[in-house]
């Protein structure tokens, strides 16, 4: 056994290494918990009582030398690095962070609300969890309703009178409840339909709905509005509104936008005719001012909505609505900002 020690106390003064890693291996060998020093203590009862002596001052002196073999080289090694970290050039740049860009949704969200809020327009945000009343009832669509068949609803199994709002105008119930005429606010938000998912529609879209009311409102107010709107969001001064049915609007029109016939693309999207239909509006029906306890006999609005997937689409020429939420980085990343 004290042969065994003095091998065991060669290896360990000839031991040499510049890598950490290999020094902590070496450690563990000899001081680790079960490492040799700590198995030549146990052995230390079955060592005859005339060697006990010497035995015991051969492990001390191997735990003292492998101690202190661990130090010294790791103490070396710690200055090479400190060292070597002396040398480096502070003053160079480091290496470029690459530049996030913003979601193409924002984008156009915060363009929108930009051109309108530059008109007098503030912002309204409401829960995306909302009750029948403020989704439906209020906005002139009672249960039970036909036009309720129009927006495919995900209702909460828990509770029925509870769903995922359907479209943004549950904001305006809602701020039209705590606010008096004269209202100008736009309501951009996230909203849910039972739907099947295709390359041009989702369960989950965008919309910003706008609604203005106060005395004298009249559907030329709501015409320059919307003209101004397309002016600064695509550069078309030309639209049309042709007549529709919304139960939360009378009158009611689908707006378009003549967007052209220049190149195939223009044909393409407007299917040769030129126009691009991106809204509806309509003047706010009085039995939804009554609702919201606005007298309709003093107070008249308007009231529009349309998709940010819509518009964005159109701006940036994209073919398939679900490219928004797959968080393909290639497509992402084409939409940093330039700077």
């Amino acid at each position: 056994m004290i042969q065994e020690i003095d091998k065991y106390l060669e290896e360990v003064k000839s031991f040499e290494t510049k890598d950490l890693k290999e020094l902590e291996n070496f450690r563990i060998k000899f001081l680790g918990k079960k490492g040799i020093l700590n198995q030549l203590f146990a052995e230390f009862k079955n060592v005859p009582n005339e060697e006990k002596k010497l035995f015991g001052q051969k492990i001390n002196q191997l735990k003292q030398v492998a101690t202190g073999k661990v130090q010294s080289i790791k103490e070396n090694l710690e200055n090479n690095l400190e060292e070597q970290g002396s040398q480096l050039d502070l003053s160079r740049p480091g290496y470029p962070v690459e530049i996030g860009s913003r979601h193409p949704i924002s984008i156009v969200k915060n363009q929108i609300i930009e051109i309108f809020k530059n008109i007098g327009f503030n912002v309204s945000e409401g829960p995306e969890i909302e009750d029948d009343w403020h989704n439906f009832t209020a906005l002139n669509l009672p249960e039970y309703h036909p036009a309720r068949d129009m927006q495919d609803t995900f209702f909460l199994q828990q509770n029925p009178d509870w769903l995922l709002r359907t479209h943004t105008s549950s904001v305006q119930t809602r701020y039209m409840e705590t606010h008096q005429p004269p209202i100008r606010t736009i309501s951009p938000g996230r909203v849910y339909r039972n739907e099947d998912i295709s390359a041009r529609s989702h369960c989950i879209f965008h919309q910003v709905e706008g609604l203005y009311i106060d005395k004298g409102v009249s559907f030329a107010d709501l015409k320059q509005t919307l003209l101004y709107f397309t002016k600064e969001m695509f550069g078309k001064s030309k639209i049309r509104l042709r007549p529709s049915y919304f139960p939360f609007t009378e009158p009611s029109a689908e707006v378009d936008i003549y967007w052209g016939l220049e190149t195939e693309t223009d044909k393409r999207i407007t299917k040769g005719t030129g126009w691009l239909e991106i809204m509806g509006a309509g003047m706010v029906d009085p039995n939804v001012l009554q609702n919201m306890n606005i007298d309709p006999e003093e107070y008249t609005g308007f009231a529009f909505g349309m998709g940010i997937e819509r518009i964005a689409m159109l701006l940036y020429q994209i073919q398939d609505i679900r490219m928004f939420y797959e968080n393909d980085m290639r497509f992402l990343s084409q939409f940093k900002p330039i700077i």
